[in-house]
């Protein structure tokens, strides 16, 4: 590894699921000096990731986690939501797949393993236990997704933005679509045994199971990713509200967005941030909304205070 992390000019880390992996490959790119990007979706990857952002300091290597679409281009959203106001208070975002997001079975091993245990949320200005796949939210998406029942769930976003901005509360929750797929993974983190949930072998099994269900739903529902992301806060002093929606036809292609823009600014030197950082720490949103122009992706922006009224921004 060592070898080939030595001859590139940038390591792209895509080997999840990421709930287990060790930081062994950013620790290697960060002793031979190459810069360093990942699609890393579990906060405990990500917190080990943080812990060498001194040596990537040192080392003059930009390394930056959490890169594809949920998180990733999320975290950019909400950074964009978060500028507009001049006192944010909260942040949440809203995710739904449809089927298996064109990403294969490992995005279904994800899924599973995120019902593990509660984690901790960002709520009310203090850390709170939430358990997964609870307090279900029905959520209008823009069409072809309608109207779908959203759950919480551990980000990394939930603790990310909670530390990259001042804000008190971070919500975040996904949902899948055809909505009986939430149904069944409720099922699963509410009435399956705990101990079952950590075997490996039934989440193997339990993962093949669910991905050979989406290649006959997929066919009609689709692959594709929407996200919400609403904050609100003070603007002027008076009380605001920040919002933007992104639709994309292909989950999977939508999380190569994410990670090849940010990899296209690092080769061309327009990018260069030494340490190890979330994509909110370490994309500005001017370089942020120019990539998602040149890959054709729109999100869609409205601003809106007690006394200007709703508008798109």
């Amino acid at each position: 590894m060592r070898q080939a992390v030595a001859s590139a000019n940038l390591v792209i880390h895509c080997a999840g699921p990421f709930h287990h992996r060790d930081a062994r490959v950013l620790q290697t790119c960060i002793e031979t000096k190459v810069n360093y990007l990942d699609v890393s979706d579990h906060r405990s990857f990500t917190q080990k990731a943080i812990a060498y952002s001194d040596a990537a300091v040192k080392a003059g290597v930009t390394a930056i986690v959490n890169t594809g679409v949920f998180p990733g281009i999320s975290n950019s959203m909400a950074r964009q939501c978060v500028e507009q106001l001049d006192e944010p208070e909260s942040i949440k975002i809203n995710y739904v797949v449809s089927g298996s997001g064109g990403a294969g079975l490992t995005v279904m091993r994800t899924t599973f393993l995120g019902l593990q245990a509660p984690f901790q949320a960002w709520l009310d200005g203090k850390w709170q236990a939430v358990k997964p796949y609870s307090d279900r939210t029905p959520v209008k998406f823009p069409p072809p997704f309608n109207r779908v029942g959203v759950y919480w769930y551990d980000m990394p976003e939930t603790s990310s933005l909670a530390r990259a901005f001042p804000v008190k509360t971070v919500i975040t929750k996904f949902g899948s679509h055809p909505d009986f797929y939430n149904y069944l993974t409720w099922t699963v983190a509410h009435w399956f045994p705990q101990k079952l949930l950590q075997n490996r072998n039934f989440i193997e099994r339990l993962s093949a199971i669910s991905y050979r269900m989406t290649q006959v739903t997929d066919r009609f529902s689709g692959i594709g990713v929407a996200m919400q992301v609403e904050c609100t806060g003070k603007k002027a002093g008076q009380l605001a509200h920040a919002a933007a929606t992104l639709i994309h036809e292909d989950t999977a292609a939508a999380a190569g967005c994410g990670t090849g823009s940010i990899a296209e600014l690092i080769l061309a030197n327009r990018l260069h941030k030494p340490g190890v950082w979330t994509t909110e720490q370490a994309l500005p949103t001017d370089l942020f909304a120019e990539t998602m122009r040149s890959r054709a992706i729109d999100i869609f922006q409205t601003f809106s205070s007690k006394v200007g009224g709703a508008h798109p921004t």
